[in-house]
């Protein structure tokens, strides 16, 4: 009976309030962060105001939302609730924008965009710039970050991943594979030769790329002292590598164009992963959607032989003793 009287008073509230979207959102974003100051930050808004609009919507509903306690804020069986509906609202919301998005007929407009620091540095940024400049109605907002941004959403619009396995909720189009090479300073290979790996230092991933095929190659292959530095970004092995710290495996499209490393071996036998543009299916007819992924895939398809590790490169190829490279370095 008490749990029915929740429900009536939430019930009457959505009926006579005309903010209570805005309500919904904080409940569920004190919920998802089981703190005020938490959910403040997420929406954008000050902690104070949180917390003034918390202590109204209690004082409206005469009923407790959260508990509070050492461990943050706890939803009551009124807050459980309200968090459902809050999801299943969202989930409305974004589905009814995604429908709105994907009948946009004109190219025009705000475009978001994921990827990761390494495809945005060594790919992605000369491919934005010849975008912006053939569709200048159209606004470019990347998003930097490793995470899988859920499309569905809106976290991003469209996403430009190295994957083996994109997700079956999305569609999109296979560049082609990404080739992995062992990478070697300039310093330590002189005369078209290769260090020892059986006595060679190596650099190697941290924690959070521990499952790449490269890592677990190295891991594989050379005793664990043998790997003296480990670095949790890609981007970060590459400089390991050209400060001469020691060899490590890079994506082709990287090592072969950062100065002052060389690649000594031939690519990985089998990629781990293939460069994918991902979108939503609701999204894929919209104009905006539907002219990054012609033009991008265009022209990342223009930089396969460098993805798959096939370009015309100079590396070395005959191994050489550890000493013997220092003594010609």
């Amino acid at each position: 009976m008490r749990y029915l009287t929740y429900l009536q008073r939430i019930g009457a509230y959505i009926m006579n309030s005309s903010t209570s979207w805005d309500d919904f959102r904080i409940v569920k974003a004190i919920s998802d962060q089981q703190s005020l100051v938490g959910a403040a930050e997420s929406l954008g808004l000050n902690h104070s105001t949180v917390f003034r609009r918390l202590g109204a919507l209690e004082a409206t509903l005469k009923t407790r939302i959260f508990e509070r306690s050492r461990n943050g804020y706890t939803p009551t069986a009124a807050g459980e609730r309200m968090v459902a509906l809050a999801e299943q609202m969202a989930n409305d919301i974004n589905g009814f924008q995604l429908k709105c998005a994907g009948r946009d007929v004109q190219p025009s407009g705000e475009l978001r965009v994921t990827t990761n620091d390494t495809m945005l540095v060594h790919l992605l940024t000369p491919i934005f710039a010849g975008f912006t400049k053939t569709y200048p109605e159209i606004r470019l907002d990347i998003v930097v970050s490793n995470a899988a941004l859920n499309l569905s959403k809106r976290d991003a619009d469209i996403a430009i991943r190295a994957t083996a396995n994109p997700p079956e909720t999305l569609v999109g189009r296979n560049i082609g594979p990404i080739a992995w090479a062992e990478y070697a300073a300039n310093s330590l290979v002189k005369q078209n030769a290769v260090p020892d790996r059986a006595s060679a230092r190596w650099v190697g991933y941290g924690d959070n790329l521990s499952g790449l095929m490269a890592n677990r190659q190295l891991e594989h292959k050379f005793e664990n002292q043998q790997i003296v530095y480990r670095v949790n970004t890609v981007l970060g092995l590459a400089e390991a590598v050209a400060a001469n710290i020691g060899l490590g495996y890079l994506p082709c499209f990287i090592g072969d164009k950062i100065p002052g490393i060389t690649r000594v071996s031939m690519p990985l036998p089998e990629p781990s992963s293939h460069l994918w543009l991902l979108t939503h299916p609701e999204l894929r007819e919209a104009a905006r959607v539907r002219v990054f992924m012609t033009y991008v895939g265009g022209e990342l398809t223009k930089q396969r032989r460098f993805l798959d590790g096939t370009a015309d490169v100079k590396f070395a190829s005959q191994p050489v003793s550890l000493a013997s490279a220092a003594v010609m370095a």
